[in-house]
């Protein structure tokens, strides 16, 4: 007996007959084992009740407040179950419809899980690498300038020579936040767009050697420095952190490092508008490398900064800068920053057009607008969410972004955007060559 005052919660059936177009049902099934995109969903049309019908499915569980066109013939409680067949007409255990065999967008999204499990060992790997390279700096410099050399090239070879390359955001199983490197992020988007800005040969490995040797003189920064967000820092800290970039600049020389690193090193705080420093300079007086790794720079510690709480989603930093700071950096190395990242970058929540909510995953390159994105469906357990590529689900279009810190916990909890946005790429090639 229920407790006094307590509702039991009455769930509503409809056969397979009585579907009409204006139901919102819900299928009690697998994603992938049926056609539609998600599991909950208002009929639209006489194909997508023949669709239904075809599952062989009993009866369907309906939602009768957001349905639509009044009420059906379907009872108002579930009907007893049928008795399990036995013996010879039992059906083989945990059945997969045929559907799975030859649906081509459930082949698309096994390959696709099948590359970001490659991407997140390969991003895993590559952070151990770079971390084990900074070391080795100090100690055998010209060995491990060589060795980052080829890193650097076979990476960028990816980039180059496979646009269809799409950059992804790291999940959950990379390890947390302290598999994050700075250093890594700002080198993986800068050879993102070696394509877009049209770079080659040795301008790639000096803007890859740059990115990530950029912050090498922070290591003479105290840590207790460091660890403070600007806000907190006080003027005297400030203006050590800032010296960070001479610090680099001293260290480079000793290494030997070519003119175009240096000015990497040198000048990626400083600002087209000539607000940047250490020297204020303008736009023309930039060196060209130097732009790039700026930008991404600035959207990176925007995305990442020490204080968690000020973090912004990467929409929110693509449109704060476009919105607030464009004049600060090359419009060129911008537009094909935000061509390459998309609108909504890898890491942005969103809300889909039929109001359901996911977290883009990766980029498209051919069209930006429309990612592969992880939905939100409490009905199919995490491990098991659907991965959609919108390119091919031409239905569903994203409508805006959505700030993680208004999602209902469950929600949160459900998509894990992670404090830190890392990316990486399926590369196949990186593997091979990076002594561990």
């Amino acid at each position: 007996m229920l407790p006094e005052g307590s509702t039991a919660q009455v769930e509503h059936y409809a056969s397979p007959d009585s579907l009409r177009i204006g139901l919102y049902i819900h299928l009690d099934l697998p994603w992938f084992h049926h056609p539609f995109t998600l599991n909950s969903f208002r009929i639209s049309s006489e194909e997508q009740i023949r669709a239904l019908r075809a599952l062989e499915l009993p009866r369907f569980r309906y939602d009768p407040q957001r349905s639509e066109g009044g009420s059906t013939d379907a009872p108002a409680s579930p009907p007893a179950e049928p008795a399990a067949p036995t013996g010879e007409n039992a059906p083989a255990s945990n059945p997969e419809p045929a559907l799975t065999a030859v649906d081509p967008r459930v082949q698309q999204v096994r390959e696709y899980r099948k590359a970001a499990i490659r991407a997140e060992k390969s991003f895993v790997k590559a952070v151990r690498v770079i971390r084990r390279l900074d070391k080795d700096l100090l100690i055998h410099p010209s060995e491990t300038l060589e060795e980052m050399g080829g890193l650097i090239d076979q990476m960028a070879t990816v980039f180059l020579e496979r646009p269809e390359v799409t950059l992804q955001v790291m999940g959950e199983n990379c390890g947390g936040d302290e598999a994050y490197h700075h250093s890594l992020n700002v080198y993986v988007l800068c050879m993102m767009l070696v394509k877009g800005l049209q770079l080659a040969g040795a301008q790639v490995r000096m803007l890859g050697m740059g990115a990530l040797l950029h912050d090498i003189g922070l290591s003479e920064i105290p840590s207790a420095v460091l660890k403070k967000s600007p806000d907190e820092q006080t003027r005297p800290e400030r203006e050590m952190r800032a010296r960070h970039v001479e610090f680099g600049a001293k260290f480079g020389e000793r290494l030997g490092l070519a003119p175009e690193i240096l000015s990497i090193i040198e000048q990626h705080h400083e600002l087209a508008d000539g607000s940047g420093y250490p020297l204020g300079l303008k736009l023309e007086e930039i060196a060209p490398l130097a732009r790039v790794v700026s930008l991404v720079n600035c959207y990176d510690n925007l995305c990442n900064p020490v204080n968690f709480a000020q973090a912004m989603t990467p929409h929110e930093t693509l449109s704060f800068i476009f919105a607030r700071r464009r004049d600060q950096f090359d419009a060129l190395v911008l537009r094909i920053m935000i061509r390459s990242l998309g609108v909504y970058p890898p890491g942005t929540i969103v809300k889909l057009s039929n109001e359901a909510i996911a977290m883009v995953i990766s980029v498209n390159p051919r069209k930006s607008r429309r990612p592969w994105v992880l939905l939100y469906d409490a009905a199919v357990p995490k491990e098991d969410a659907a991965m959609l590529n919108l390119e091919t689900e031409v239905d569903l279009s994203i409508s805006r972004a959505i700030r993680p810190a208004v999602l209902p916990i469950s929600v949160y909890t459900y998509l894990s955007p992670r404090r830190r946005i890392t990316y990486f790429f399926d590369d196949g090639l990186t593997q091979a060559g990076a002594r561990e």
